[in-house]
């Protein structure tokens, strides 16, 4: 079996068995590979050196990367990237590139090559979040920006922010990232207290989104259930939840695009508390179908 698998992927050999993939010219396998995804790229390059070397290819990566992979390379240090092969400059770009005093990132999906987003809380405009009777940021390693803006009571609730990024053509979808909850880790487990949380089951907040060249989009959600599950107790409440705004359309990367974002709950009838704000997402609308969140539509 082990001889056999040798054969194929290194070439023919002195029994006859035939050519093998180790026959095939290096640019016939660069062909291929532009039909195919980084990481089934990857795992083919260990294959032979022909596999090896279209997988190095400049030409392989260069069909990968976002049209303005440049603007993204613009936000690092040019000694970060110069000289550096195409396929390494998709590993760079895969990983988050912080803007914006580190408070947003970018990154390109290591799968599809195309461009995600996220804001930090700490971009954003929140009422009252200077006075501690209201809000607390809290350090944890469950948030990307490693901080989240919690919650303890308020009357008129709005998140407001924006963003201005030359975005690639594509369609997006914004969502937030909430929890209903304080949690923290005892004796090394995750512990959540709701000592806080009320007043999510009356009203529902609005989000909202916009852009530049006018595109709209709303939507409503209560972020607190009513009922309760005998077994399971209230699924809203202790976990990570994104609920989406809206979807936008780019169709070119310049000029470049600006979304302001909001949630709102200003009926001020009720007060409303225990809600932890970590960040907006933006991702383009397919690729957030196959994420592992749990997401609410």
């Amino acid at each position: 079996m082990g001889a056999s698998l040798s054969n194929l992927t290194e070439g023919a050999n002195v029994s006859g068995i035939g050519p093998g993939l180790g026959d095939i010219p290096e640019s016939c396998v660069a062909c291929v590979f532009l039909y195919l995804t980084p990481p089934e790229i990857c795992n083919l390059a260990r294959l032979n050196r022909a596999f090896r070397g279209a997988a190095s290819s400049d030409a392989v990566w260069d069909a990968k990367l976002p049209p303005n992979y440049q603007d993204l390379l613009d936000l690092m240090p040019p000694e970060r990237y110069q000289n550096l092969s195409k396929k390494n400059i998709f590993a760079l770009l895969s990983r988050p590139i912080p803007f914006d005093d580190g408070n947003k990132e970018v990154w390109v999906d290591r799968v599809t090559g195309r461009v995600c987003m996220s804001i930090s809380a700490k971009a954003m405009a929140i009422t009252g979040i200077e006075d501690r009777r209201y809000w607390n940021w809290i350090p944890t390693e469950e948030s990307r920006f490693h901080e989240v803006a919690y919650l303890q009571q308020i009357w008129w609730f709005e998140v407001d922010g924006s963003v201005k990024f030359p975005l690639p053509a594509d369609v997006y979808t914004l969502f937030f990232r909430l929890h209903l909850g304080k949690f923290s880790k005892r004796l090394g487990r995750r512990v959540c207290t709701f000592e806080h949380t009320h007043g999510w089951d009356i009203k529902p907040v609005r989000f909202e989104l916009s852009t530049s060249d006018g595109q709209q989009a709303s939507s409503e959600c209560c972020l607190d259930e009513t009922g309760q599950d005998e077994v399971n107790g209230n699924h809203k409440r202790g976990c990570w939840i994104e609920y989406k705004v809206g979807e936008f359309i780019v169709n070119h990367s310049e000029p470049a695009t600006e979304v302001q974002f909001s949630m709102k709950q200003i009926d001020c009838t009720h007060s409303k508390g225990g809600l932890c704000v970590d960040s907006v997402y933006i991702i383009p609308s397919d690729l957030r179908d196959c994420r592992r969140r749990r997401v609410l539509k």
